[in-house]
């Protein structure tokens, strides 16, 4: 069984780390190349960047600071935020990120995920979806939860996958920033449906909601922000946790791994 993976997330507006709760109110949370370097020095397996706040005029900025960070990571990470056609791709793969993510734009254009796919390979593309339950059910939403979409989230990730999608990314509008656990029943239905892996994003407030995330939600990966980046929990402190609840977890060499933030956990 493949190892479970801990992926702090890093949502990037006008150049800084920002985090909110579901989906408003954001604050700033720190220097995002300062911010990757330590995670990846704490022993997280991945990171995502999102540029939130994407316009054509800041995509070079954008750029400039993938390369910052792919300067000072020792891990992949994946970046979103502007993509639209393969030229987006290819900029940002070039600037040194592994993976890209792609939201609005799929789906307003689902082929964009199969083009990914073929000139780059699945394993590039990871397909987000931002979701709210509403009305017993998950509705999709555009634009980073401002507008919704004609698209329910089993459909639209079985879609993403038939097309080519290497990964999803499910976010719960629901859960986000609320630290009340992750959208575990959902994210369930969603690993039972599909045969790519999972990542859990949204609703992480304690250790305990990793684990459940994993044993009962079935993730193959979780996400967090703002318990990683206000050094509420700890990368080295989770990982040792997850470990002793019998999750398969990648644990780093202690010379790699540094404590980094406190713990209230």
């Amino acid at each position: 069984m493949l190892a479970k993976r801990i992926v702090p997330c890093l949502d990037i507006k006008d150049g800084m780390t920002v985090k909110g709760v579901n989906f408003v109110n954001f604050r700033d949370a720190g220097d995002p190349v300062e911010l990757g370097a330590r995670y990846s020095r704490e022993g997280a397996d991945e990171l995502v960047y999102l540029d939130i706040t994407a316009s054509h005029e800041g995509r070079k900025t954008f750029t400039d600071l993938v390369g910052k960070v792919a300067a000072r990571l020792s891990i992949p990470f994946t970046v979103g935020g502007g993509i639209h056609e393969l030229r987006d791709v290819d900029r940002l793969l070039s600037a040194g990120a592994d993976k890209v993510s792609v939201n609005s734009a799929a789906l307003r254009n689902p082929r964009l995920i199969e083009e990914i796919a073929l000139h780059f390979g699945s394993q590039v593309c990871v397909v987000a979806i931002d979701a709210n339950y509403e009305n017993n059910d998950w509705l999709c939403y555009l634009n980073g939860g401002r507008i919704p979409a004609d698209k329910h989230l089993f459909q639209w990730a079985a879609e993403a996958e038939e097309r080519g999608a290497g990964e999803i990314l499910f976010t719960s509008m629901t859960h986000d920033g609320v630290k009340d656990g992750y959208a575990n029943e959902a994210l369930s239905a969603l690993a039972e449906r599909l045969h790519i892996p999972v990542i859990a994003s949204g609703g992480a407030g304690k250790k305990e909601h990793f684990r459940d995330t994993f044993l009962q939600g079935k993730a193959d990966a979780a996400l967090a922000a703002s318990v990683f980046h206000f050094g509420e929990i700890s990368i080295a402190g989770l990982k040792t946790y997850l470990a002793n609840e019998g999750i398969n977890i990648r644990i780093p060499p202690p010379e790699r791994m540094t404590q980094g933030g406190g713990e209230t956990n």
